[in-house]
């Protein structure tokens, strides 16, 4: 056996050891790109500009984070903005505190509106959250099987007390589909509109 022969076993295993350990590194960048092309699929479906988007992202966090260095375990808040719009949820000990939480939100930049849904109460409870987590869940489940009247993606669902709230840039049509999912849903007992309307696509 040549010299060169003797080597050649040992420079595959060196090889294909190589290729094994990238493998892992491999997969991973496969499951980004899927999950990449997801977030891409998701993004051109949606109504608002991609700028949008982003503020909405920037306020939702800038929002939250205002309240809490101000309020601390005083008050529990929701900052939700869908197209520069603010839908304000939670729980406030007094009326005088609401009034300070829409205002220091209204201050964030590039906020339109306020729709200031507060409730005066007590902080609520963990199970209370999670039972609003579940109904947002319900109802968007119930969204995927519409008939086609309008794209789940178009529509954003809080829940907060058991109250459902819708936001999202549709048409009249599009709503009251969306509502009546949304109110025939088992547990919930109110629907609340912060819809921005806007004319049917042309076909």
């Amino acid at each position: 056996m040549t010299a060169l022969n003797k080597l050649v076993p040992p420079v595959r295993t060196m090889a294909l050891l190589a290729l094994l350990g990238l493998l892992p590194q491999l997969q991973g960048c496969v499951e980004m790109a899927v999950v990449g092309a997801g977030a891409a699929a998701l993004a051109s479906d949606d109504r608002r500009s991609l700028g949008a988007q982003t503020e909405d992202k920037e306020i939702d966090l800038n929002g939250g984070n205002r309240v809490s260095a101000r309020f601390g375990d005083k008050v529990h808040i929701n900052v939700t903005s869908y197209n520069r719009n603010v839908l304000l949820t939670g729980e406030a000990p007094d009326a005088a505190t609401k009034t300070q939480i829409e205002r220091i939100v209204r201050e964030i930049p590039n906020v339109r509106g306020v729709v200031n849904e507060i409730q005066i109460a007590g902080v609520s409870a963990y199970s209370a959250r999670a039972n609003d987590g579940y109904l947002t869940s319900k109802v968007k489940a119930r969204f995927v099987d519409n008939g086609g009247n309008f794209s789940i993606n178009q529509v954003k669902v809080v829940t907060e007390s058991s109250m459902v709230y819708l936001l999202g840039l549709v048409t009249r049509k599009e709503a009251e589909a969306a509502v009546e999912i949304a109110r025939t849903t088992g547990g919930v007992q109110k629907v609340v509109r912060v819809f921005e309307y806007i004319e049917a696509p042309a076909k």
